[in-house]
């Protein structure tokens, strides 16, 4: 397999898998963790290595080391395994996915960008979805008449403060996920709920429906559930472990148990609550999102431009917040019929998010 994203908690998680199944690692594409990537290549052994900064190349002890998007991209011209698991973090993820796309390999996707952005202009035939709530989803499906999908959030970092003080809390606060330990950017999205909404796109161009909608679980146990034509509603449980929606998507011969199961008798109670807009102001633009699924590219933009000035300190959680929804209204009538298009309305979303 070809890895994208390996210091990652998606990439860490792979490379167990990898190690357990005996699974050969052609490449691994790396961000700044060059500490864990070199023991990942001196474990692994990789034919090619690409990591983010072309400065920082002499310090990987590898005799193929490319760098930036570009050196990506060579190395996926130059790699022949059947399966890329794209696990990038953000806008960077979506130049990958196209390539893989073109290549005509089978795409392991945990860059949920790649969809929210352009999945317009994506083959959901070839993508496997490397996260739990779609991989829920995916367990449960078959061949019945669906109604609706419904994924679970865990509530955030804020789930439990009063509505009126979320708005002045810092990055650091924004941080402290209470059931999962992850990267900052999808802990921020948790806090915000944008990762739900992006989770949503998601599900409508994986399984090609507008019906989806989320409900908080607060103990992440339950993933997904699935309500179908004839009224009964399925859902997937597993306890949280990201190694079970890697092993599938990577194929593996599932005989034994990847992760432990669920023990009904001592999970305790289980409830489901409504996601509330006054502690969750973007969740208003769920409906008219699903309903123009190509804002994905705006919303996204938004966020990450957004993002970057609440970790410099310049807004706090309510600004940035407010932001993102000023700027969706801002491009709100804008329908991208084209890849370049979706590039193009990317930049001018962020410039002005900048300019704000």
């Amino acid at each position: 397999m070809v890895l994208l994203g390996s210091t990652g908690s998606i990439g860490c998680n792979a490379l167990e898998i990898c190690r357990r199944y005996q699974i050969p690692v052609e490449a691994l594409v790396a961000g700044n963790n060059l500490e864990l990537l070199q023991e990942q290549i001196d474990e692994f052994q990789p034919e090619l290595v690409a990591i983010a900064d072309p400065d920082r190349i002499h310090e990987i002890r590898h005799p193929q080391v490319l760098a930036g998007t570009a050196g990506i991209l060579e190395l996926l011209e130059r790699t022949r395994s059947e399966t890329v698991l794209n696990a990038l973090v953000g806008f960077a993820g979506l130049a990958p996915t196209l390539k893989v796309q073109e290549q005509g390999r089978r795409l392991a996707l945990a860059n949920k960008e790649s969809l929210v952005i352009a999945g317009a202009f994506l083959d959901t035939s070839r993508i496997f979805p490397v996260d739990s709530e779609h991989f829920g989803l995916w367990y449960l499906r078959g061949d019945r008449p669906v109604q609706r999908l419904i994924l679970t959030a865990s509530g955030g970092a804020f789930r439990d403060r009063e509505p009126g003080a979320i708005a002045r809390a810092s990055y650091a606060e924004a941080l402290r996920h209470p059931n999962w330990s992850m990267g900052d950017k999808i802990t921020i999205d948790s806090a915000s709920m944008v990762n739900k909404l992006f989770e949503l796109l998601e599900a409508r161009w994986l399984f090609d429906t507008p019906a989806v909608d989320a409900v908080i679980e607060r103990r992440s146990i339950v993933h997904a559930l699935i309500e179908f034509a004839d009224g009964s509603t399925t859902a997937h449980l597993a306890n949280v472990d990201m190694k079970l929606p890697i092993a599938y998507a990577l194929e593996c011969p599932i005989d034994e148990p990847v992760i432990p199961p669920v023990d009904p008798l001592g999970i305790g109670p289980i409830t489901f609550e409504p996601i509330d807009p006054e502690r969750y102001p973007l969740w208003n633009l769920r409906e008219h999102l699903l309903s123009h699924p190509r804002l994905g590219v705006v919303l996204n933009a938004a966020n990450e431009a957004a993002m970057k000035r609440f970790r410099e300190g310049a807004w706090d959680f309510g600004t940035m917040t407010q932001n993102i929804l000023d700027t969706y209204e801002h491009f709100s009538q804008i329908r991208p019929q084209s890849l370049e298009e979706v590039f193009a309305l990317d930049e001018e979303v962020r410039r002005y998010v900048d300019g704000k």
